[in-house]
């Protein structure tokens, strides 16, 4: 069907608890991050390790996320990201790395346009 947006029409899910050690991350990608399948591949390993989160290209070339979950998930993202390319080497950096205040009411992941 045009005109609809992937995803549009599925059932909201509900935020989960957050586990006590909770911890959310702001991420700024720079380098060979857009047109290489970088935000899906975000995507996939938050999903994988239950993380929850947004993930969107910049106008700059850059790419924008924010993950959210148990510690040691969101550590083992950034491992998981690395281990995922290395069959398809691509080069990137990270620009800027904060924690942020955590977002009771989130409950998935996923890709903005």
């Amino acid at each position: 069907m045009f005109g609809r947006r992937k995803g549009a029409g599925k059932t909201p899910q509900e935020p989960r608890p957050l586990p006590a050690d909770a911890r959310r991350l702001h991420v700024r990608f720079v380098g060979q991050v857009q047109g290489v399948g970088f935000r899906w591949t975000c995507q996939n390993i938050c999903i994988t390790r239950h993380l929850t989160g947004w993930v969107r290209n910049e106008s700059d070339g850059s790419v924008e996320l924010e993950i959210q979950g148990a510690a040691g998930d969101v550590s083992a993202f950034f491992t998981d990201l690395v281990g995922s390319y290395r069959r398809f080497p691509i080069s990137y950096r990270i620009e800027e790395k904060d924690d942020m205040p955590l977002d009771p009411t989130e409950a998935d992941f996923e890709v903005r346009f």
